[in-house]
């Protein structure tokens, strides 16, 4: 197997970066932390590298809003950086504040920058919600969802309730297979409607925990898969007669090594 390695971008107020490298490298892959300034003054940084990784935390503190300050400075110094990632056969993962920098740079929706079809915004009681949510996968076209079918998993963010422009948007991006991790029941029942809190824990829409873009090489999720990539990352895990040998997250740094097989 092709041993793949991931550029983990590093900013300001970053504080997940080492527990997903370490994720990545339990599932077969090379890492590099790299900061952000680091890359901007040597782009050529990232050019060896087949997955690109936004990791967790609160990059420049969240000032303004959520991941837009890093966004901002990606756009305007690295866009060809990221734009290598984003045509080219390589893959693209954002975890919670990555997937809140994803957002903002419209990295989900080729051709809409203008219109984005869906944001990220505060959570319906306005409040920072830290806790375990379970998830389904709903027919994604995910690389990284490939195999999965319900996860586990923890989650930690105040702005992460996900909003559709429109009717008309929510229909193209179920078409195209776009809006596949929900959260759901712990019997794994979902659907369209919100389920209430705390199974939504945000309110998001149509229950919405993590998108892709049209290819399924791009994907971002608002809970933490680094978290859970052994078994007693789990909340309840002395209390289970069984232990499995992984934690539920693991399969997904798994499935982004396997896609270089």
């Amino acid at each position: 197997m092709a041993t793949p390695r991931v550029l983990i971008l590093r900013a300001p107020g970053t504080n997940c970066d080492v527990e997903t490298a370490h994720a990545f490298e339990v599932a077969g892959a090379k890492t590099v932390s790299v900061h952000v300034n680091r890359l901007i003054a040597e782009p050529s940084l990232g050019q060896d590298c087949q997955i690109l990784c936004f990791p967790g935390g609160f990059s420049y503190g969240d000032d303004v809003a959520a991941g837009r300050i890093l966004a901002q400075r990606l756009q305007v110094h690295l866009q060809d950086l990221i734009a290598e990632f984003r045509d080219q056969e390589r893959l693209v993962l954002g975890i919670c504040n990555g997937f809140q920098v994803m957002m903002r740079l419209g990295i989900f929706f080729p051709g809409a920058e203008l219109a984005a079809p869906a944001t990220l915004a505060l959570n319906n009681q306005a409040r920072f919600e830290d806790r375990w949510v379970n998830l389904k996968n709903v027919d994604s076209n995910s690389v990284f969802l490939r195999g999965i079918d319900t996860l586990f998993l923890p989650m930690a963010h105040a702005e992460g309730r996900f909003v559709l422009r429109d009717r008309e948007a929510a229909n193209r991006l179920l078409e195209q297979q776009q809006l596949g991790l929900r959260y759901c029941t712990a019997d794994g029942q979902t659907g369209t409607e919100p389920l209430p809190f705390p199974e939504n824990p945000n309110g998001a829409e149509m229950n919405v925990a993590g998108i892709s873009d049209p290819s399924g090489r791009i994907f971002g999720l608002m809970p933490h898969p680094e978290r859970h990539i052994v078994a007693s990352h789990h909340p309840f895990w002395t209390r289970r007669k069984v232990q499995p040998e992984k934690g539920e997250g693991l399969k997904m740094f798994e499935n982004a090594v396997e896609y270089f097989a």
